[in-house]
This record gives structure tokens, C-alpha cells and sequence, in this order.
């Protein structure tokens, strides 16, 4: 059996999306991985997996490349928004596990079609992000080097965002996996390192949990915005500028995070289910 999928990316984070909602697809994290790898598989950052939703149009599944299955993606919720914009006329409702996020098509613009993604209202409790025990995240009391005091929040998936004077001067790739699994984050989580550029614009740099760096992170700009906004840095609309390019992120009245960035498709194919046992 021949399975379709098709590659898609928002500013160079990568997808491989299948459809699974008119065929079941058993994926399991052996599966997940072997279809993620660059070498072996078809490759990927995340791979996303489209099922049948009871509360929504759409189920999305999410698949880190060590085949760790996880809460929320921002850019693959842009991509799945314009995969399904004709289908469900322009406004798509996503199940995840970090909640129903509602994603709307706009009209394309010097050939990309953009996608507004309302990601949910974030959350701050030690106990949300998750944290092992109680403190302030809004200025937490520990450090990694020169990383240190960061904001924790909770967008979907749980964030630490580090502001630091030059993105490029940390050594992220050295620094990510100790942050990631340090025993303060019984779920692991993901890191953030974020530099203010204008009275609005951040440039940001990510590590992701079982992804490792990556050129654009939706979720990681959110979590970056929310954590600057919070610490009154910035207004409450604001552009953050990833490696891969740039999202507007707005934390509007009723609380709601609204992420717009572009998403696109690279290519369509197939694959033999067989070829990648589950």
C-alpha cells in the first residue's frame, strides 16, 4: 500500500503531512522517526498527521524527529490551515494536544498565501509550563551559564525564553540539550534565545525538544512575544524574526495569541507503508 503525503514548510521549518483521515495510519514513534530522517526517510522537522476530530474540522498529530510525539506547532498549524483553506472555505479549527487553535487563509500576496493562527491564551503557573517545583516564571531564579533569570510559559507547548544582547553569541546547539532535559522540566522543553531589535521586533534563535535547532519555531516566537510583552518590552504586537524569517505575533484583548506568517508546499509523493513498519 502506497501512502500520499506532501512536504510542506512554514519559513523553512518542514513538514511531512499525511492524511489519515479517510484511512486510519498506524504511526508510532519508530515509524515517526524513520519517516523524519534526512538520510534514510523523507525528512523532516515535524511530522504531521491528519485524523478525524470529534470537537473540530481536523485532528493534527505531531511528531518530533526522535519520534517523541508533542503537544503544538505553530508553523505546521499554518501549514495544515492552507493545505485545508479551499476545503473549509478559509477557517479551519484544529484539535491538538495542547488545544483547539482556529487557523484562517488570507489573500496571497507576491504569490504566498499567508495564515493567521489563533493559538490559544498562554499560560504562566509553575505547574502549567510544567516546572518540577514552584517559582516565578516570570523571572525564574536559575541559569545555565550565561543564561540566565528566563521566562517560562506555556503556549501550546512549554517555553524559556532567555534575552540576551546577541542571539548568535550563545552557543545553542551545546547549550539546547542540557536546558532540554535538565530535571527542572519533566517534560523537557524548549529554548529560546531572543534579542530586541526595535521597540517591536525581535530577532530569536530556537532549540526545539527532540527537534534540535530549526530554522523557524511558531510556537518559540509566541512564547518569545507573550515573554516580552509580559516584561513590558515591547507593545503587544510585535514582529519576531527567526533564521528563516520573520512572524507577527499580537496578544489581543480577549488574551488570545494570533500568529501570521506564510506557509507553503514544496512537493507531493508517496511512500510504501510497508517500507516503514510501524
Amino acid at each position: 500500500m502506497h501512502i500520499p503525503f506532501r512536504k510542506m514548510h512554514g519559513l523553512g521549518n518542514d513538514f511531512v503531512v499525511i492524511d489519515a483521515r479517510a484511512r486510519a495510519l498506524a504511526m508510532t514513534a519508530r515509524r515517526a522517526a524513520a519517516l523524519a530522517d534526512r538520510k534514510t526517510g523523507i525528512g523532516c522537522d515535524q511530522l504531521i498527521v491528519l485524523e478525524p476530530a470529534d470537537s473540530a474540522d481536523v485532528r493534527m498529530r505531531i511528531f518530533n524527529p526522535d519520534g517523541g510525539e508533542v503537544e503544538s506547532c505553530g508553523n505546521a498549524s499554518r501549514a495544515v490551515g492552507l493545505l485545508l483553506a479551499d476545503e473549509r472555505g478559509g477557517e479551519t479549527r484544529i484539535e491538538t494536544l495542547g488545544g483547539t487553535i482556529v487557523a484562517k487563509a488570507g489573500a496571497p500576496k507576491d504569490g504566498v498565501r499567508g495564515i493567521s493562527v489563533a493559538m490559544g491564551r498562554p499560560r504562566f503557573g509553575w505547574d502549567e509550563i510544567p516546572l518540577a517545583y514552584a517559582m516565578d516564571t516570570l523571572t525564574m531564579p536559575v541559569g545555565w551559564e550565561d543564561l540566565v533569570e528566563p521566562v517560562a510559559v506555556n503556549v501550546g507547548n512549554p517555553h524559556v525564553v532567555f534575552f540576551v544582547p546577541d542571539t548568535h553569541a550563545v552557543d545553542l546547539a551545546r547549550l539546547g540539550p542540557l536546558i532540554e532535559t535538565d530535571p527542572l522540566f519533566p517534560r523537557r522543553i524548549n529554548i529560546n534565545v531572543a534579542t530586541l531589535t526595535g521597540p517591536d521586533a525581535i530577532a530569536l534563535r530556537v532549540w526545539e525538544r527532540g527537534a534540535g535547532l530549526t530554522r523557524a519555531c511558531g510556537t518559540g516566537a509566541c512564547a518569545t512575544a507573550i515573554a516580552a510583552m509580559r516584561r513590558r518590552l515591547t507593545g503587544r504586537k510585535v514582529t519576531v524574526t527567526l533564521p528563516g524569517g520573520p512572524l507577527t505575533i499580537e496578544w489581543d484583548d480577549t488574551d488570545e495569541i494570533v500568529m501570521t506568517g506564510p506557509a507553503a508546499t514544496s512537493f507531493e509523493g508517496t511512500f510504501a507503508e510497508d517500507d516503514y513498519p510501524a
